[in-house]
């Protein structure tokens, strides 16, 4: 099966999917699924604009709003998770998952589906240590804290995928696991994006949530995005049994949508060809989701996720055969996805601007019908209630003083790592008195991206060859000199100056991939100073965002 993968869309649907019709005139055939890792940017109309964590004055309408009219329809299948530049409001709508458009399906705050027999999971938003270990309280009209909030990752998510046992194929994160860059080429990342290298030296750049993650499922692929760079590696995960198969994650980060850009990979996975050809539900994971129902917060207060310390009467929701049977039941063996998309907001027409268009909490058809069928609660009407209960039009947590000054007890990580804090040129600068965290991807010169570029020349090459400009094919061998990764946490088997190679499926392309040579750091380094380093003080927490 031909698998595309795309990094931050940035509401560049149209540009996307012409990529990909260009990518099947050369060369074997249309993809049969798309996979989109955040920054997606589901805009339906202004009031879906407001809800977006970017300056005012970059955002723009894009391209999503004509396939929500049904004005246009995706060409292929689509799967994505959310970034930390998104209509926060309409993805809100389905924290389970569902479709924003026919044929576009959102993954939900954390959520596992299969498509021809692979397995694809993900969690959307980015990491926050201040914010991991508080509830969903968040709802619109969002406030200037709760703009950015509302997408950082929360520990019940992980949690809820830290039960699953079975095996993963795919998985979806939109910032990089903390540490992947040890397994490739540091160098060459440090080359490309030289604002990198203290948080790499560090070991803090990236999120150590999805570290844990991908330390826990062990998939056979997982793809990032965030940081609008290219990246490939490879690790090798330790077996904890003996006789067991140690297991290897292929990791590939991608660019954001521009020309020129590696922020599209086309990739051949081998599919079970007996499996359906639609979206399925994942039993295991509906299971999960069951069990950890009454788990769900929805109040700004910190907390803990049960555990095995004496102090919970239950700290494992995994899920039994017997609890996936009855939820199978549930379902009467039919696990299809419904097509129930519908139009819960008024489309954008650019006859008839609509810039004062009020901002509701809205509740979903789609999320009822899941969560009736499943038997859970759907976390927007415990937001509702919860708001009823109080009396108050807003939540307390709405009106709490910035959680970036607040005091209260980090999370278990002891950093904050959602992204680099170094200065970042792919970023927009504030300037005095604007709003938003800074942010230069939506902004983007006009052109076309049917127009191939030029083919780089064998020194000028990426690590991983390409057959074409703007589309990527992954190799099908990654070799990784172990003497990258040696400081690595997580311990490699083999011994110093080995190489470990993974064979991919026979029918993926091959290409040549180079060898990774050892770090070597430069005697002294320039110093940057910011603009507007005052904003930037007043606002440290918001810098990681901007990517």
């Amino acid at each position: 099966m031909r698998v595309a993968v795309a990094g931050c869309c940035h509401g560049e649907l149209d540009k996307v999917y012409e990529t990909l019709a260009l990518a099947a005139q050369r060369g074997p055939g249309p993809a049969d699924l798309l996979l989109c890792c955040g920054d997606f940017q589901a805009v339906r109309n202004e009031a879906d604009l407001r809800c977006m964590a970017v300056p005012p004055k970059y955002r723009r309408m894009q391209a999503f709003h004509r396939y929500y009219s049904g004005e246009k329809k995706a060409p292929v299948l689509t799967i994505f998770i959310g970034g930390n530049h998104e209509a926060s409001n309409h993805l809100q709508e389905l924290p389970y998952g569902g479709w924003v458009a026919p044929n576009i399906y959102y993954l939900g705050l954390a959520g596992v589906v299969k498509y021809r027999g692979i397995r694809i999971g993900g969690i959307s938003g980015i990491f926050k240590s201040h914010d991991y270990r508080k509830g969903h309280f968040e709802y619109p009209p969002y406030n200037s804290s709760t703009i950015r909030s509302i997408y950082h990752v929360r520990n019940i998510e992980v949690y809820k995928l830290k039960q699953l046992k079975q095996p993963m194929d795919i998985f979806l994160s939109h910032d990089w696991p903390r540490s992947i860059y040890h397994y490739g080429n540091k160098k060459q990342l440090l080359k490309t994006k030289s604002f990198f290298r203290q948080e790499v030296e560090n070991n803090t750049l990236g999120s150590p949530a999805a570290s844990e993650l991908l330390e826990h499922l062990k998939p056979t692929y997982w793809f990032s995005a965030h940081l609008h760079v290219k990246f490939a590696a490879l690790m090798q995960h330790q077996a904890k049994d003996k006789g067991e198969i140690a297991k290897a994650t292929k990791f590939l980060a991608l660019d954001k949508c521009l020309p020129h850009r590696d922020f599209l990979q086309i990739l051949e996975i081998e599919h079970d060809p007996s499996a359906p050809d639609y979206l399925e539900y994942d039993i295991e994971w509906l299971t999960v989701l069951k069990a950890t129902d009454d788990l769900i917060n929805v109040t700004g207060r910190l907390w803990n996720m049960p555990e095995n310390n004496g102090l919970h009467a239950r700290w494992d929701f995994g899920a039994t055969e017997g609890a996936m049977k009855e939820v199978l039941e549930k379902w009467d063996h039919d696990l299809r996805v419904p097509c129930n998309f519908s139009v819960t907001a008024a489309c954008y027409d650019p006859s008839k601007p609509q810039t004062q268009m009020q901002l509701i909490h809205s509740i979903s058809p789609q999320t009822t019908e899941f969560c009736a069928q499943l038997g859970i609660t759907d976390i927007n009407v415990r937001l509702q209630q919860s708001k009823e209960e109080c009396h108050l039009c807003e939540d307390e947590e709405q009106d709490v003083v910035d959680s970036s000054d607040s005091g209260e007890d980090r999370s278990a990580y002891n950093t904050d790592t959602s992204a680099l804090s170094s200065f970042n040129p792919d970023e927009i600068l504030l300037e005095e008195g604007e709003e938003g965290d800074d942010e230069g991807s939506l902004v983007s010169a006009p052109s076309d991206v049917n127009t191939p570029s030029v083919e780089p020349s064998s020194d000028q090459a990426s690590d991983f060859s390409a057959s074409f400009s703007d589309v990527r094919i992954l190799p099908g061998s990654m070799v990784v000199s172990s003497e990258d990764t040696l400081e690595s946490p997580v311990a490699r088997e083999g011994k110093p100056g080995e190489t470990v190679e993974l064979g991919d499926a026979e029918n993926l392309t091959q290409g040549p991939s180079k060898r990774l040579s050892d770090e070597h750091e430069p005697e002294q380094r320039k110093k940057i100073k910011r603009r507007n380093q005052a904003i930037y003080a007043a606002v440290d927490d918001e810098e990681g965002e901007a990517a």
